[in-house]
């Protein structure tokens, strides 16, 4: 064996030993020692206990839910071990649960497992004598059978519209179960007829066809088994006919059967109709047997049958011919189809059989022939077919349906009888029509006549005997006894019952006949009738009628004169007036000879009543009245009138007008919002916030109740390093200059307000060194920094418009802009009257009459950087000024004034002829500085 070995150490000792021992190895072992003849023997029994082994324990194990689950756990051991099982931490407690079982090998049995039994099973052996203990996690997973459900048990789909039926169901089950479709026993892929979503619950059957029809199964599958759930699917077909020819019949044929058949699912219903008749007449069949319609002639039968109809038409006539409509129709659709039934029958001649003429009048006799297949005609008289050889004043004309035979009488030869006979395959017909000599009408009959001042209306029946030809026109004539007749013709209509003389005098008698005309001439005359017109009296009133003009609001009143009285009419009058008010419109007065008048800007859908009277010599007529209603305002608002349609209107223009103001009061600074901000509230508007002082640009300083103080400058300085001619921008190093003396004789200086800002503006003139050379824009800085040193006059930026357009002379320095109080300055009283005269320059002495109307003096060249103004008050107060004395004289007059941004005013001065163009762009003021002599020699620009 070779696991055992044996060793022989020395002649008195040896060793077994066993190689890789197990329970196998265990037994007696026996030791026999040898020595000649004689041997001695002993044995050893050896023990082997094994340790603590898991044979079979796999993880994980699976069972179908509800089967009896045997959890494996194979331990081999010597001794055997003692088996524990647990799970989720507590140990199965046999006894407490018969659902659990410790098999005799071990195995834990689970009678009908479910879901919540899977987890991890814990197989723990122990071996008490020795102590030993293992263990074993057994992971155990518990599969469900699918479930399934389908969305739908039926699904409706119509066949061979190009559509799509989807069939779904839903499956359940552990793990997730596949899905598949089958029909008849085929299972269904995606393809060009068939689509599946991923996981194989929606199945589309694409184009739908009838065949689709039938059952489709729903199968989900996993390792715990299968299910299956069927789908109808019901395949809808909408009607077509299939069978539908036309027919030819013979008249007087016995019967003719139309069929329709028609395929559908549902089984369609088949109707007949033939131009507006509907075949659904009579009393309707029982239910065991086809259903049969019978018209109530008994002529006409329908029956139907499955997917077939037929009509059957007995005892053909010539009008059964024509299109029959077959129509089959279930719940989702229908199918019309038309057929012809063609009838064949011999001529059918109808017409007019008597006509009148007169000799020497032309006239048609129309033979109007009906036959399918179409007739020949031909005309006949006395037996000799027409026209013959000797017949000059007869034309036979032909159309389709119609033969027309035309005579022109040359004497009572050609009155009598003539034959029509038309002739086709199916047979012949003729008919005789008569051509006869017309007469002239008998007399009319007067039954009254109605006499006015200078009318008269005579009534009249109609003559009993036309003569065979219309009456055209009707004669009346009249005369005073014993005089001639005077007479006028009306032609006739249908509706004539009464004719109206005109010009009669009043009070007088007259005697009225009649007579009527035709064709062939004019009849006997009625006998005379005598009457007596009325005395002279006011006229008949007029007949009115009312035409809508184009606009609905426009009318057109038109009237007909009737009896003047005997008395030409004057004039006639026009009122007119809405019915729910009282008072009427103003009378309208035309001439005699008008018949209409137009009535104007009438209110919309308005109920108007109008008067018209005629007025004569006599007197005014009985007023005619004639009411309407003008049309509905096309513009108009439901429900709103014309007062409410003026206060929106009004509402949205003032509106409109605040929008304007507001958007100028925060963008532009001025409007009527503006000019009551700055005089009654004190506030500058949005605009004017403070901004620090920045190179050369404007800045506002402005507390809760002042506003800032602006400086204007206007400089010129020369720099070397540019060339003399470009401008340098001031910093917060440039030094100051000192500031020049004051001077009564400065040159005054108007400067404009900036933009929308109510002040009282003020001529003002002021003298102070200069920090900021010329730019092409006057800026307006608070006077928080000090004035630089002027540069030489004689050094002009190049590019500057100031310098560009003033001439310096070479001993004069540049005066300082004068310094400008936009607030709300106190207002001084002005002894001037024309407060709009322009700004007269000052005066060359400061005490001369410039320093007597300015109520505040400029203040000494001495004077302390914080001195104030007293004459500017409050607006001046708190204001940071230059550390450099300010020179100020004021001049011109004072005046409040709210001037509007981009209006470019100009204000100038008559004496000096400077002027000054205030722009608002940005906060910056441009300004154009003019020459202004000053008897210093000094130029002052602004």
């Amino acid at each position: 064996m070779p696991d055992i070995s044996v060793n022989r150490a020395d002649e008195t000792t040896s060793t077994l030993t066993i190689y890789h021992a197990n329970v196998d190895t265990a037994g007696i072992y026996k030791c026999v020692a040898k020595s000649g003849d004689k041997e001695a023997q002993a044995t050893v029994q050896v023990k082997i206990f094994q340790k603590i082994t898991f044979a079979s324990a796999p993880s994980p194990q699976e069972f179908n839910e509800g089967d009896d689950a045997d959890i494996v756990c194979n331990v081999v051991s010597s001794p055997p071990p003692t088996i524990i099982w647990k799970h989720k931490g507590s140990k199965i407690q046999v006894a407490k649960d018969v659902r659990y079982k410790i098999m005799d090998n071990g195995h834990l049995q689970i009678r009908g497992i479910k879901k919540i039994d899977e987890g991890m099973y814990n197989c723990e052996a122990r071996v008490m004598a020795r102590g030993e203990i293992d263990f074993k996690m057994i992971k155990v997973v518990v599969n469900v059978l699918p479930t399934i459900r389908a969305r739908l048990s039926e699904v409706n789909a119509t066949a061979d519209i190009g559509s799509s039926a989807l069939l779904a169901c839903d499956a359940d089950g552990f793990p997730e179960p596949t899905v598949t479709w089958a029909h008849n026993n085929i299972v269904l892929e995606t393809g060009d007829k068939y689509s599946l979503n991923e996981d194989g619950s929606e199945l589309v059957i694409k184009d739908v066809k009838k065949v689709d029809e039938g059952d489709y199964t729903c199968i989900a599958k996993n390792k715990a088994g299968e299910k299956a759930e069927e789908v109808s699917l019901n395949v809808f077909v909408q009607p077509k006919i299939t069978y539908l020819n036309n027919q030819t019949v013979s008249e007087f044929d016995e019967q003719v059967t139309l069929t329709c058949e028609a395929l559908g699912d549902p089984t369609p219903t088949i109707s007949w109709s033939f131009e507006n008749r509907v075949f659904t007449e009579g009393e309707q069949a029982s239910w065991t047997r086809p259903d049969k319609y019978e018209s109530l002639d008994r002529n006409i039968v329908v029956r139907s049958h499955a997917r077939v109809s037929s009509l059957t038409l007995k005892n053909i006539v010539f009008t059964y011919a024509g299109q029959y409509l077959c129509t089959a129709s279930n719940s989702i659709g229908q199918d019309n189809q038309h057929m012809y039934l063609e009838v064949r029958y011999a001529p059918k001649i109808q017409g007019q059989v008597t006509v009148y003429t007169w000799e020497g009048n032309a006239a048609n006799i129309s033979c109007e022939v009906e036959a399918h297949p179409g007739a020949s005609v031909v005309w006949f008289r006395d037996g000799l077919q027409l026209p013959s050889a000797n017949t000059t004043n007869m034309k036979i004309y032909n159309t389709q349906t119609v033969s027309y035979l035309e005579i022109t009488p040359d004497s009572q030869n050609d009155f009598g009888s003539y034959n029509c006979t038309a002739t086709n395959a199916m047979g012949t017909d003729s008919k005789e029509f008569l051509l006869i000599q017309a007469e002239v009408p008998s007399s009319p009959e007067i039954q009254q006549v109605e006499p006015f001042s200078s009318t008269a209306v005579v009534a009249f029946e109609e003559p009993d005997s036309m003569g065979g030809v219309p009456i055209i026109k009707y004669k009346v004539e009249w005369r005073l006894p014993g005089q001639d007749w005077t007479g006028s013709e009306h032609d006739a209509n249908d509706e004539m019952t009464t004719i109206t003389i005109v010009g009669l005098k009043p009070e007088t008698t007259y005697e009225v006949k009649m007579s009527a005309i035709n064709g062939k001439g004019e009849g006997e005359s009625s006998p005379a009738s005598t009457f007596k017109t009325e005395p002279v009296r006011e006229p008949s009133a007029p007949i009115l009628e009312v035409k809508v003009q184009d606009r609905g609001n426009t009318l057109k009143v038109n009237w007909i004169k009737q009896d003047d009285g005997g008395s030409p009419i004057k004039h006639y009058l026009v009122r007119y007036k809405a019915k729910h008010v009282s008072d009427w419109k103003p009378e309208i007065r035309l001439p005699r000879n008008s018949e209409y008048v137009t009535l104007n800007g009438l209110d919309w859908n308005t109920e108007y009543e109008v008067h018209v009277v005629a007025e004569n010599q006599q007197g005014k007529s009985e007023p005619a009245i004639i009411s309407f209603r003008t049309a509905t305002d096309p513009t108009t608002i439901p429900g709103l009138g014309t007062g409410a349609i003026v206060g929106i209107l009004i509402v949205v223009f003032f509106l409109l007008l605040l929008g304007v103001d507001v958007t100028c009061y925060f963008l532009n600074k001025c409007g009527l919002l503006m000019c009551i901000a700055v005089n009654f509230c004190g506030k500058a508007g949005p605009g004017a916030k403070s901004k620090d002082i920045e190179e050369g640009k404007a800045a506002f300083t402005k507390d809760e109740s002042k506003e800032p103080i602006v400086e204007v400058r206007t400089e010129e300085e020369h720099t070397p390093n540019q060339g003399g001619g470009g401008p340098t921008e001031p910093n917060e190093t440039t030094p100051l200059t000192e500031p020049e003396p004051a001077a009564a004789d400065t040159t005054s200086t108007v400067v404009n307000l900036l933009p929308c800002t109510a002040t009282n503006s003020v001529a003002e003139s002021f003298s102070t060194a200069q920090s900021s050379p010329a730019s092409e824009s006057t800026t307006l800085t608070t006077s928080a920094s000090s004035p630089t040193k002027a540069a030489p006059a004689n050094s002009s930026p190049k590019n500057s418009p100031a310098a560009q357009s003033s001439s310096l002379n070479a001993n004069t320095q540049p005066d300082v802009g004068p310094l400008v109080d936009l607030s709300d300055t106190p207002k001084v009283p002005n002894p001037n009257p024309l407060a709009s005269e322009p700004v007269s320059p000052p005066s060359t002495n400061a005490d001369g009459p410039q320093s007597q109307r300015d109520p505040v003096k400029a203040p000494d060249s001495t004077q302390n950087k914080d001195s104030q103004v007293d004459a500017v008050g409050e607006s001046l107060n708190d204001s940071l000024l230059t550390e450099s004395s300010l020179f100020l004289s004021l001049s011109g007059s004072l005046s409040h004034s709210c001037v509007c941004p981009h209006s470019g005013k100009t204000v100038k001065d008559d004496n000096t002829k400077g002027q000054t163009e205030v722009k608002n762009a940005t906060d910056e003021v441009k300004t154009v500085p003019n020459e202004a002599p000053q008897t210093n020699g000094n130029e002052s620009k602004a």
